[in-house]
C-alpha cells in the first residue's frame, strides 16, 4: 500500500487541500486538488485536479463551520484513497512566532503556543489553526504538522529582525518575522534548476500576488524581506495598505474616531489596490481598465516593488538574479516589464518576447543580471516538510 499525505490551508471562509501521493524520500505526485469555498454560506466542494477528468467536480455542500468543512472534504476524500494510506496532513500556518524555525508536530501545548499568535495576525492565524482542530477531532490519531510562513525567516541577520524600539518590546516578541516563507522556500529549492551555480548568489525573489512581498537571498538563505511583524507591512497589496507612516493609525482614532477594528478593516481589507483604484483588488481588472485611478493603482504597486528591490539589493551588496512568482508575478507581463524597466540602473534588460511568454528567462542575453519567472508550490513544500516529521 502506498502512503499519502493530506495538505490543508484553512483560511475564514475556505479550506483548500491537495492529496499528494509519497513516490519516495522527497518525491510527490499530486492526486487531487480543490477547495471547499463559502463556508457558513452557499458552500461548494470544487476539485480542479484529479486523475481523471469525471473527478473534477464543482458540488454544492452543506458546511456551516470549518468542522463541517473536514466532515464533507473526508467524506468525499475517503472512497478516493483507494490503496493509499494517509500517514499525516500538513496544515499551512501563517504565524510560528518566535519559537518555531522547522515544521512541528501539533499537540494540545502547540496548539495554545500558536493561538497566542492570533493578536500578532487576527485575518490568518484563527483559521489556519481551526482547520487542524477540525482535523484532529476528525481523525484524532492522524499526525497533524505545521508548517509555517515565519520559518524561512527566523535566521535572518539580527539587525533585520529588530524594529528601534525598546529591547523589553522585542524580548516581548515585538520584530521583523517576514512571511510568505512556504513559498520562498519552495523558490529556494528549485533556484539552482534555473540558475545553475547563480542560485547562490544574491537573488531578489518576488512573490507577487494579492498578499505581495520581496525576499532577499543569498546561498538560498533569507537575509531581509519586505513584510515584518504582520503580512500588512512591506508593498502594497491587494487590499492591503503595506508600509504606511505608523502614526496613521493613531490619527484616525484621535481626529476621525474610528475605533481599532474600523482602522484594522481599513488597513487589511479597503487599502491597497482596491483603495488607490476604488475599482478592484484585481490586478487583471486594473490592467484591463482605461480609468486613471486603475493606472494609479498599477503605478503605485510597481514603484513600490521596484523601491523595495532597491533597498534589498542593498543589504545584499548588489544583485545577481531577480525571480517573480505567484499569480501576479507569473502571470502579469505586463507588470513585471514595469519592474524591470525600474530596475534598469542595476543593469537589469529585458527580452520583452520572452517576458510575453512568461520566461522561464525573461532577461536579455547580455543583461547584466537575469530576470526570471518560476512557480511556485507552496503545498509540495508543505507536503515535502510534512513528510519528513512524520517519518522521522
Amino acid at each position: 500500500m502506498d502512503n499519502a499525505l493530506l495538505v490543508l490551508n484553512a483560511g475564514s471562509s475556505s479550506l483548500k487541500f491537495a492529496l499528494y501521493r509519497v513516490e519516495g524520500e522527497a518525491e510527490f505526485a499530486l492526486r487531487y486538488r480543490g477547495i471547499v469555498e463559502e463556508i457558513g454560506g452557499a458552500s461548494r466542494l470544487r476539485v480542479s485536479a484529479a486523475p481523471a477528468a469525471d473527478e473534477c467536480i464543482d458540488a454544492p455542500v452543506a458546511v456551516r463551520d470549518h468542522n463541517a468543512a473536514i466532515t464533507a472534504l473526508l467524506d468525499w476524500l475517503d472512497p478516493k484513497l483507494d490503496g493509499l494510506h494517509l500517514i499525516a496532513a500538513g496544515h499551512r500556518v501563517v504565524h510560528g512566532g518566535a519559537d518555531h524555525a522547522a515544521p512541528v508536530r501539533v499537540d494540545a501545548d502547540i496548539l495554545a503556543q500558536l493561538e497566542r499568535l492570533v493578536p500578532i495576525d487576527p485575518l490568518h492565524q484563527p483559521h489556519n489553526l481551526a482547520g487542524i482542530r477540525a482535523l484532529m477531532q476528525a481523525r484524532p490519531k492522524l499526525p497533524q504538522i505545521a508548517c509555517f510562513d515565519t520559518a524561512f525567516h527566523r535566521h535572518m541577520p539580527e539587525l533585520a529582525q529588530r524594529f528601534a524600539l525598546p529591547a523589553e518590546i522585542a524580548a516581548a516578541g515585538v520584530r521583523r518575522y517576514g512571511f510568505h516563507g512556504l513559498s520562498y522556500q519552495y523558490i529556494a529549492d528549485v533556484l539552482p534548476d534555473y540558475l545553475g551555480p547563480v542560485a547562490d548568489g544574491r537573488v531578489i525573489v518576488a512573490h507577487l500576488g494579492n498578499g505581495a512581498s520581496l525576499c532577499a537571498m543569498h546561498a538560498r538563505k533569507s537575509i531581509d524581506t519586505t513584510m515584518s511583524f504582520t503580512p500588512l507591512d512591506g508593498l502594497t497589496m491587494g487590499t492591503r495598505c503595506g508600509a504606511i507612516d505608523p502614526a496613521i493609525p493613531l490619527y484616525l482614532m484621535r481626529e476621525r474616531n474610528m475605533d481599532i477594528e474600523a482602522v484594522s478593516d481599513l488597513l487589511h481589507r479597503r487599502s491597497g489596490l482596491l483603495g488607490l483604484s476604488g475599482l478592484s483588488s484585481d490586478m487583471r481588472q486594473l490592467l484591463a481598465s482605461d480609468r486613471p485611478e486603475a493606472r494609479l493603482a498599477v503605478e503605485h504597486f510597481v514603484y513600490h516593488v521596484a523601491q523595495g528591490i532597491g533597498a534589498l539589493s542593498m543589504a545584499l551588496g548588489g544583485l545577481d538574479a531577480l525571480v517573480f512568482t505567484a499569480g501576479i508575478g507569473e502571470h502579469a507581463a505586463p507588470v513585471r516589464a514595469q519592474i524591470c524597466a525600474r530596475a534598469a540602473w542595476l543593469g537589469l534588460e529585458l527580452d520583452a518576447e520572452a517576458n510575453a511568454a512568461h520566461g522561464p528567462c525573461i532577461s536579455a542575453a547580455h543583461s547584466r543580471l537575469s530576470a526570471w519567472v518560476i512557480p511556485t508550490d507552496e503545498e509540495r513544500i508543505i507536503a515535502r516538510q510534512a513528510h519528513a516529521l512524520a517519518t522521522a
